[in-house]
This record gives C-alpha cells, sequence and structure tokens, in this order.
C-alpha cells in the first residue's frame, strides 16, 4: 500500500494548492485555526478570516486575552459561530494547561476544548508531521474507492475507517504527514463525490472502484443543508447586527431584522443559549463578553480608534 502514497505525494508536490496554512514550519496555532475555520467551509471563504484572525492574533495567549465577543466579530460570515467561542476557549486552555503553547501530544490535544479527534490529528500531523491518520469526508471517500471498492466513505468517520487509512501511511512519521496532506487533497480536487476526474488521477490504475466501473453512489450520502428562510439564516441576521454595533444594542434594532416574530424568537434565544450573545439588564443585547465590555471612547474625547 506504500506504493499509493508515494504517487499521492508525488502529485501533491505537482498540483497542491498554495495556502498559507501548508508552509513549512508554521507552527500549531496557524494550523489549528485552520482546521476549525475549514470544518464545512470552502477554502476561499476561510482565506481571508484566517489572515485576519493570525494578524490580531497570532498566538493563543493574544486571543485568551481578548472578550470571546471579539472572536464572534472577526469570525464574520464563516457560519457555525460557535467555533468561534470554541477557538477562544481553547486559546484560553492553552495559555492556562500549556504556556500559550499548542502540544504537539496527540493526548493533551485531544484534551484540549473544542478540539476532536479529526483536528487533533490533523494537527499532530500537518504542524508537527507526525504519523496519524487524518480522516475527513474527502479522505474517506478517496480510501473508500481506491481500497474497498465502494463510491463513498459514508457520513462519519469510524475506527474501519481510521485503520484503512493508517495502513496506507509510510511508516516514517514525516513522510506519513506528506501522505495524510496528499490524500486529502486528493479526495477535494480529484476524487470529488460526484464529479471525480478518474483519468487526472495518479491512484487511478490501482483504484478498486474504477476498476470497477465507477459506479456513483444513487443519492449523495449527506443531504445538502438548506439555510434560505431557516433559523440558521435568522441567526446570522441577528449576530450581523451585533457584529457591526460597537456595543449592545437595543431589542429594537434586532426585531427588524427579520419580519416572522415567533422565529425570530426561537432564533435569538439559541443564540443565548449557546452563549454567543448576552442579554443587558436595559432590554439590549450584545455578543459574548459584552456585558463586561467598556464604552465605546468618544471620537470627540481621547481619539480612540474604531473597533477593528
Amino acid at each position: 500500500m506504500v506504493d499509493l502514497a508515494e504517487a499521492a505525494v508525488a502529485w501533491y508536490a505537482r498540483h497542491a494548492r498554495d495556502l498559507p496554512w501548508r508552509a513549512p514550519g508554521i507552527g500549531g496555532w496557524p494550523v489549528l485555526v485552520s482546521e476549525v475555520m475549514l470544518q464545512q467551509t470552502p477554502v476561499a471563504r476561510v482565506l481571508p478570516v484566517w489572515r485576519q484572525w493570525l494578524d490580531r492574533w497570532p498566538e493563543p495567549a493574544a486571543l485568551a486575552a481578548d472578550e470571546p465577543g471579539e472572536a464572534i466579530r472577526m469570525w464574520g460570515r464563516l457560519g457555525y459561530p460557535r467555533r468561534a467561542l470554541r477557538l477562544h476557549g481553547c486559546a484560553t486552555a492553552l495559555v492556562a494547561r500549556h504556556g500559550g503553547q499548542v502540544p504537539d501530544d496527540l493526548a493533551e490535544l485531544l484534551d484540549l476544548p473544542g478540539v476532536g479527534a479529526y483536528t487533533a490529528r490533523a494537527v499532530a500531523a500537518f504542524a508537527y508531521r507526525q504519523r496519524h491518520p487524518v480522516v475527513d469526508t474527502n479522505v474517506r471517500r478517496l480510501v473508500a474507492r481506491v481500497v474497498a471498492g465502494r463510491p463513498d466513505g459514508g457520513q462519519t468517520t469510524t475506527g474501519a475507517d481510521l485503520a484503512a487509512t493508517e495502513a496506507l501511511l509510510p511508516a516514517e512519521p514525516a513522510d506519513a504527514a506528506a501522505a495524510s496532506a496528499a490524500f486529502m487533497e486528493l479526495g477535494a480536487l480529484l476524487c470529488t463525490a460526484r464529479s471525480p476526474q478518474c483519468g487526472a488521477c495518479p491512484l487511478g490504475s490501482r483504484c478498486a472502484w474504477r476498476a470497477g466501473g465507477e459506479p456513483l453512489p444513487t443519492a449523495p450520502s449527506r443531504r445538502p443543508q438548506r439555510y434560505a428562510g431557516t433559523d440558521r439564516q435568522v441567526r446570522g441576521e441577528l449576530l450581523a447586527v451585533l457584529r457591526e454595533a460597537p456595543g449592545p444594542v437595543p431589542r429594537a434594532e434586532l426585531d427588524v431584522v427579520w419580519p416572522d416574530a415567533s422565529q425570530r424568537e426561537r432564533a435569538l434565544a439559541t443564540l443565548l443559549d449557546d452563549g454567543l450573545v448576552e442579554r443587558h439588564p436595559d432590554n439590549r443585547y450584545g455578543l459574548a463578553g459584552s456585558a463586561t465590555t467598556k464604552p465605546p471612547p468618544d471620537p470627540a474625547g481621547s481619539g480612540g480608534g474604531p473597533r477593528r
């Protein structure tokens, strides 16, 4: 199976996208931030936010010292904004437990708040060049096709998926990390769910699925999530108002963003439950941490600049 990894790495060296979090020696924090942001979010949308995030918070301690609401504000329209709170909580734990550094030990990574099995292995492999099976949707699909001859890898990562992927990795940790990156890129760019480019794939001649005639699944393994008109959209509209405001806003400013009062109330309640939004005694609402936020400086006063 090592020949599959060698072919994938050789292809990766020529065709991989030039992404900043792949720069040699970039470190654990930039990789961790990228992996959290890339969950269910395309690279093109992540790139500008990732750069802004690292410009403002180049180390975990910088983020931990800021308000959680500022993380939500910087998150912008990436979606699933609880990830911003998880990153803030993770940064706080890194300062408290690891001196502000992202550990290179898998067990310690797994113990961090907001860091799951995939993210921990991705950081260990891509930041620290360790040998771990890094299995996302793209890798599950690639391995299912190449090794097992199945059209898709299923909706969740199982122990069998980890074992099948680990069996493809070279013994040398740095080589294994390179193979993990290559498998992921192949799944993202060539071995796609609905329009695979088998003729360009370096693993095509050894692919069990291609040998079986490349039957595509009759339906996507993961049903696309509708956004327009859902509570997710309403949550996004409410958060957009709070991100743009310099401080907590009156309830009336939130009431105008969506016509359906019951849906608006439900969405706001979930934002409060998730800890993304806080209610103030004067019927104002603000991002997390705004209850302790100092008022913004008076532009006519000491000359403080606008909030970032």
